[in-house]
């Protein structure tokens, strides 16, 4: 069975601080994993992992800090109104994001970075991202949309909404959460990016073989110096980092 996008893993020189701004951003709680090592970013309330909706935030603590390049992987946040994208903006920059300029120009939403760098962008009132919560979208780069889609729609179980030169755009079958969107960018990946998705199989799936089922995809191991670790490291045929989990 196709696999799940559970949470977006985001390497972090201090994964608490970057828990506690990024909970404070989007009105979510922070629960610490490995005291100094990793801070889980999760909807407030009874929420147990994994969620069948909610895409969570896990910040993994790395000793190297960011490079200067941009990353190919990050977060629109959602807007209800122009008043209330103001305002969001004003809150963030409180929590210490700082403007961000990734070449953007002139465009109607804005772009910022996290305390770590990371960039993010806060969204202009959009009708298609009213249900989403406050995560509109998990934004990947790339040259061919639809040689992406081709590989994250036998990848994944969600459903494959549109896809064009430019875009190729997903969303759970629930119809509900954050949009996974692929959009065609001139520049090509260099660097090993900070954003990544960590897939989840299925309860009685086996993760080896949907690891297996990957590479036939079109996926390739990857060797980020991991060692050994219940999880695998692999490579969309772009090279965008992925991890497909062990199930708990």
């Amino acid at each position: 069975m196709p696999l799940r996008p559970v949470q977006v893993n985001i390497k972090a020189l201090d994964p608490a601080a970057a828990g506690r701004f990024w909970a404070a951003a989007l009105g979510w709680t922070a629960s610490t994993g490995t005291p100094g090592a990793t801070t889980y970013v999760g909807p407030p309330g009874p929420f147990v992992w994994p969620d069948p909706v909610t895409v969570g935030i896990d910040f993994v603590a790395v000793p190297e800090p960011r490079t200067a390049t941009k990353n190919r992987v990050h977060l629109d946040l959602a807007t209800t109104s122009a008043a209330h994208h103001a305002e969001l903006v004003a809150h963030l920059r409180s929590l210490g994001a700082t403007p961000a300029d990734v070449g953007q120009g002139e465009v109607p939403w804005t772009v910022l970075a996290d305390p770590e760098g990371n960039e993010f962008c806060v969204l202009e009132p959009r009708e298609v991202y009213r249900d989403t919560g406050p995560v509109a979208a998990i934004v990947v780069d790339c040259r061919d949309p639809r040689a992406m889609a081709r590989f994250w729609d036998g990848a994944l179980d969600w459903t494959l909404h549109r896809v064009t030169e430019d875009q190729a755009v997903f969303r759970s079958a629930r119809g509900v959460g954050p949009y996974l969107e692929f959009i065609r960018t001139p520049d090509v990946k260099t660097v090993p990016d900070r954003v990544h998705l960590d897939l989840l199989p299925y309860p009685g799936d086996d993760a080896a073989a949907e690891a297996a089922r990957l590479r036939a995809l079109g996926a390739t191991d990857l060797d980020l110096g991991q060692g050994e670790v219940p999880w695998t490291c692999l490579a969309d045929p772009e090279g965008h980092e992925l991890c497909v989990l062990a199930p708990s």
